[in-house]
């Protein structure tokens, strides 16, 4: 299986899981390490849209920047120092996470909108937290916050109708899965 190459300016979901579905943060040092290393390699080449952490996997949505070179060495770069960090610090040896690294190329507008939904929902979807709108590992509150981020706040508010429709799809959407998985409970 060819694995699709990034290229630059176009939107990518990038996402990861620990190997064989093991855990890649194992304190909550490591979440904070790990959106450090994010600005550090990958805010100099894209622009952020959304994220979030959970114990065993991430996701990142995000835009590389136009004439970006090998867009790829830095999540390669980005992903090295995290599991080198984390063999030092932990004793562990050998890859942390599963490769290569998935990615999505999105150019689609309505699905770029869904996948910042599905992005900010899954600590619910995957009964981490139960809501997800204070899971401090997703970008959900640097959105609707006006607090600085390096989140592309406006841009996605914009795709949004702005703060108070991004609320509300949230919690439409919420409803709808959560709606559906009854339905499927029941029958």
């Amino acid at each position: 299986m060819q694995i699709e190459k990034v290229e630059s300016d176009y939107y990518y979901h990038i996402y990861n899981r620990g190997n064989n579905g093991g855990d890649i943060f194992f304190d909550e040092d490591n979440y904070n390490y790990f959106l450090d290393l994010v600005k550090k390699y990958l805010l100099p080449v894209s622009d952020i849209y959304g994220y979030c952490l959970l114990k065993n996997h991430f996701h990142i949505l995000l835009k590389i920047h136009h004439n970006c070179e090998n867009p790829s060495q830095y999540f390669s770069n980005l992903f090295n120092a995290y599991t080198k960090a984390m063999n030092k610090k932990y004793g562990r040896t050998g890859s942390l996470l599963e490769k290569p690294f998935k990615r999505i190329k999105i150019k689609d507008e309505n699905y770029l909108k869904t996948l910042i939904l599905y992005i900010h929902l899954n600590p619910e979807h995957h009964q981490i937290y139960n809501d997800f709108g204070t899971y401090k590992y997703s970008s959900y509150e640097s959105i609707i916050s006006q607090q600085k981020t390096n989140i592309k706040r406006d841009e996605v508010l914009l795709l949004f109708d702005g703060v108070k429709n991004f609320i509300e799809t949230h919690l439409d959407r919420k409803l709808f899965i959560n709606e559906r998985n009854q339905q499927l409970f029941l029958e």
